[in-house]
């Protein structure tokens, strides 16, 4: 009878397995499915997995359920079939390899990726559902791995603890850094890990084993806890739609001596190994005898190494740091204090921004507040608005509004886009699902919502508590000031208002609406919002003619005429057209004055004369006079 696993690793080190899910795939089963599923739908296959890791010398077999936890079947319509994956999951390891291995009960995050609000109460109750299966099914311990927050991993740790005393492994994913990616130092998340009953601490996924052994230099294991480690064959390539792994199994042999004796106890691999690599670590670990004191090999190259200052280069004053700009109250700030207007200016769909920037300067005359503009709108391809943002601070001097869809960015873009307009400057977003791409003028392209725009809003506040969307630190904090889209031009007003109260309080700052073109409704919205206390910029857009109108009415959504407002603009075309648009739009602000304080003025194809006229007409109805109280710094 073989000992307890705590038992074991005092006297040699184990051998993990290695990956299922990237194995799998390099095996012909496709990506997108829940591998999972396969412990009752393919049984023989994932069987033959662990039979296939332990002829290549794995004792330390990690059950194939590492997602088969309620919320991340239920992305496959599985939440009800948990219970009968872990259990599968379990049996069918036990059944594939010998007696002297330990099957140890794979448990994942849950909040890694786009899950990462998901409330504390939900977690744990996955947790337990998923963990408790496990141990009934027999499992010898458990392992948490990839988890990236050491708030999570104390959680699932404790769910352990307070259903059953066997070992536990628990294991963060590492990018090389010294810390946990919601910021915590990894000495004092190991200390802590320690005191709540973690008999080993480790590491595995996103980093191969440099990125994992320069993370163990940096820590001390906790007395009489042991590392373990699981690295990646690198990081995966893409080539003609097949993802590969550049490290060979040789290159795991070396390092698993390396890892030995920084003190792993349990050495295995992850994404992109092989029964080929877990062979190798096999062949490179057989007789090896612990007892070499962890951190005394052979330093690796490191931050203080020559070659790493080498590659430093620091521009003469760069180093200085720079007083935070003065750029004036934000526009929530305002719109608290007096009438604010934002006004909308489509980027141009052509390479010519002289109109654009032709109209920019306008407005900025008229003293519009901040100038706003839309990311692809009804998916039509048009210039990028970051870029044109910048334009707008530094050549013309005022404040841009970036919309930012759903659609366009998967995850990594959408960070990536969020991170370059703060290092712009461009701290006013709004946060909008986008029209689906194929109808508009690339009908082939696809239509991405990796997010929604309630997680898009979450996300985006996190990066302003100086989190990464994978919840990795980012050193600094963002500013951004976020917006939300709402549509009161609907039947139930009501539940528009119930949707737009989920965005507050995924941290909305400030709400914009449709054009509105019905009177009455202001008063029917301010009515149904007046328990809220963020501040809402009512949409205004001066129609341009009778086609216009029909248009507007009939074929986009979202926008709605009154009877009134179409018989009005009737037989009306060119200048007459335009005219009796902006004359509708007064009236139309005149009434919106009365309940709200922000004005969205959206500019109908680039006849931005229309919006700067309406702009100066809110000064002259609000009385405004002095144009320099709140000025806008570049």
């Amino acid at each position: 009878m073989k000992p307890d696993l705590r038992e074991a690793l005092k006297q040699r080190v184990l051998v993990g397995d290695g990956a299922m899910g990237t194995y799998l795939y390099q095996r012909g089963l496709p990506v997108g499915i829940s591998y999972e599923e396969l412990n009752l739908l393919k049984p023989e296959v994932i069987a033959d997995v662990h039979r296939r890791y332990y002829k290549a010398g794995a004792r330390f077999i990690e059950t194939n359920t590492f997602s088969a936890t309620r919320e991340k079947l239920s992305k496959f319509g599985l939440e009800q079939e948990v219970e009968a994956i872990n259990r599968a999951g379990v049996e069918l390891a036990r059944r594939a390899v010998g007696q002297d291995a330990y099957i140890i009960g794979a448990v994942g995050s849950i909040r890694a990726g786009k899950r990462k609000n998901i409330r504390t109460s939900q977690v744990k109750q996955d947790l337990l559902q998923q963990i408790g299966s496990l141990l009934e099914a027999g499992v010898d311990g458990i392992v948490l791995e990839t988890f990236y927050d050491l708030e999570e991993l104390l959680i699932a740790l404790r769910t352990v603890r307070s259903l059953d005393s066997l070992p536990v492994v628990c294991q963060f994913a590492t990018e090389g850094s010294g810390s946990t990616h919601d910021g915590v130092p990894l000495q004092e998340a190991f200390r802590r890990l320690q005191d709540a009953g973690a008999d080993v601490i480790g590491f595995n996924c996103r980093s191969g084993p440099i990125g994992i052994l320069r993370t163990m230099e940096k820590i001390d294991p906790p007395e009489n806890t042991p590392f373990s480690v699981f690295p990646n064959a690198g990081i995966p390539d893409y080539v003609d739609g097949v993802y590969t792994y550049a490290a060979t199994p040789e290159y795991f042999a070396e390092n698993a001596v390396k890892f030995a004796d920084r003190g792993a106890r349990i050495i295995g691999g992850c994404c992109g190994t092989t029964p080929e690599h877990i062979e190798a670590i096999s062949r490179a670990l057989a007789g090896y005898v612990p007892g070499t004191p962890a951190g005394k090999a052979e330093p690796l190259p490191s931050e203080s190494s020559p070659v790493r200052e080498r590659s430093l280069t620091v521009v003469a004053g760069s180093g200085e740091k720079k007083p935070p700009e003065e750029r004036g109250p934000n526009l929530v700030d305002l719109v608290k204090q007096r009438p604010t207007v934002i006004v909308e200016l489509d980027p141009p769909r052509d390479l010519d921004i002289t109109k654009f920037l032709e109209g920019a300067e306008t407005l900025k005359q008229a003293h519009a507040d901040a100038l706003t503009m839309a990311d692809n709108s009804l998916a039509m391809t048009r210039m990028s608005n970051m870029p044109l943002g910048f334009l707008l601070r530094e050549r013309v001097g005022i404040r841009p509004l970036l919309h930012i869809a759903c659609r366009d960015r998967n995850l990594i873009g959408t960070q990536s886009h969020l991170m370059g307009l703060h290092a712009l400057g461009i701290d006013h977003v709004l946060s909008v699902t986008g029209d689906p791409a194929r109808f508009g003028d690339l009908p082939g392209s696809s239509s991405v919502y990796d997010l929604t725009s309630f997680e898009m809003i979450r996300m985006i506040k996190q990066l302003n508590e100086g989190i990464a969307f994978s919840g990795k630190p980012l050193k600094r904090k963002a500013n951004f000031v976020v917006g939300g889209a709402l549509n009161p031009n609907v039947k139930h007003l009501d539940k528009a208002i119930q949707r737009m109260e989920r965005k507050i309080e995924a941290g909305v700052d400030y709400i914009m609406t449709q054009p509105i073109y019905d009177p009455a409704l202001f008063g029917r919205l301010h009515e149904a919002t007046r328990h809220l206390d963020v501040p809402i910029f009512v949409g205004i857009m001066p129609l341009m003619s009778e086609g216009n109108a029909v248009y507007l009415h009939n074929e986009v959504p979202g926008i709605q005429l009154s009877d009134e407002v179409r018989s009005r603009m009737a037989g009306l075309k060119g200048e007459e057209g335009r005219a009796m648009g902006v004359r509708i739009a007064k009236e139309l602000i005149d009434e919106a004055l009365k309940y709200f304080n922000g004005l969205y003025l959206m500019t109908p194809m680039m006849f931005y004369g229309m919006t700067a006229e309406l702009t100066e007409y809110v000064w002259v109805k609000s009385g405004r006079r002095d144009f320099h109280l709140y000025p806008f710094s570049k």
